[in-house]
């Protein structure tokens, strides 16, 4: 639910102040750009550190190491965001990143089915985890659609 948080509270924020030109006018596809770069940097940030362990069970156990595919999918987030924030490749950091998240959808399917927890947090149930890929891949096919 945090990333969602992010998402809305910064598209928000960032739309009132393109809005009032602060620094400088902005409409709706540079606040949502940055707004998916802010989340995507948040739910990096639980690729290392105390939630890992947690992100690591997540992964279907058909999927060999998932160490390293929680430090890959991390690391894609990591440099979608970076791209997000660059007018000229946002496009196509949203296009890799809506990729990143259909191909990351079995392992929040696992943790939905298995009831499993993230930093001792139980993850949202099946549906609620489903509508809120779904949003999140909404915008980022907005930013790409809106950015080319």
């Amino acid at each position: 639910m945090a990333p969602f948080i992010v998402l809305a509270t910064l598209f928000a924020l960032l739309s009132i102040l393109g809005h009032f030109q602060i620094p400088v006018a902005f409409g709706w596809w540079t606040s949502l750009r940055l707004a998916l770069a802010g989340m995507f940097l948040l739910t990096a940030s639980a690729h290392w550190g105390k939630r890992r362990p947690d992100l690591i069970r997540m992964v279907p156990t058909s999927f060999p190491r998932p160490d390293i595919l929680i430090t890959v999918t991390g690391v894609l987030e990591v440099l979608g965001a970076i791209g997000l924030m660059l007018p000229k490749v946002a496009a196509y950091a949203a296009l890799g990143l809506a990729f990143m998240l259909v191909a990351v959808f079995p392992a929040n399917i696992r943790a939905a089915r298995e009831r499993l927890t993230i930093a001792s947090r139980p993850v949202p149930t099946l549906v609620p985890r489903t509508l809120l890929q779904i949003v999140f891949l909404a915008a980022t096919i907005a930013v790409f659609v809106a950015g080319k």
